[in-house]
């Protein structure tokens, strides 16, 4: 029996989704394309009628997972003050699966195959330019600003340093600190 395309679509979307998830939170290395659909309720077989391969699924994921944080933490807040409140708090550190892909497997991107270093490089630049725009908000050009590219470079930094440490009073004073400089 032949599914509608509408269901083929869902059931990569689904795919897709669970992979961003899973990523975020185990690593690109860390879930197998088995334990990965099987997360999804589906089996493996099926994992290459959606994907040629898992760095497609890989790079989608990525993409994913930053136009998710895009729209909860950047266009959902209505100030600068409120995107850093959203980024630098302790859920965001606590929940790397629902929370930016940049910081949750940005230094893992270099030694990826280069169509995942390439959604990576979207998705970090893609950051930029939602900073700029928060703190630049009447500005048309789409040049990036020295100031954009340093509080987003302290933000990313702050949220993995924060995941790092051990000490919870250290990583809460990361994000206040990232937070009021």
């Amino acid at each position: 029996m032949r599914y509608p395309d509408e269901h083929k679509d869902a059931v990569r979307a689904k795919i897709v989704e669970t992979a961003s998830r899973a990523l975020r939170l185990a690593g690109v290395d860390g879930v197998s394309i088995p334990a990965l659909m099987k997360k999804a309720g589906l089996t493996h077989g099926g994992f290459y009628g959606h994907f040629a391969d898992r760095d497609e699924l890989v790079a989608e994921a990525v993409t994913f997972a930053s136009h998710e944080t895009g729209a909860a933490v950047f266009e959902q807040t209505p100030s600068v003050e409120a995107m850093l409140d959203a980024y630098l708090s302790e859920g965001h550190v606590a929940n790397p699966d629902q929370g930016c892909v940049v910081a949750a497997l940005g230094p893992d991107a270099p030694r990826q195959r280069a169509p995942i270093r390439r959604a990576f490089a979207r998705a970090a630049e893609g950051l930029l330019g939602l900073v700029n725009r928060k703190l630049h908000p009447e500005r048309t050009s789409t040049k990036l600003e020295d100031d954009a590219l340093a509080l987003t470079a302290t933000m990313v930094g702050a949220v993995i340093l924060a995941r790092l440490v051990e000490d919870p009073r250290l990583a809460r004073r990361l994000l206040t600190v990232a937070r009021t400089r």
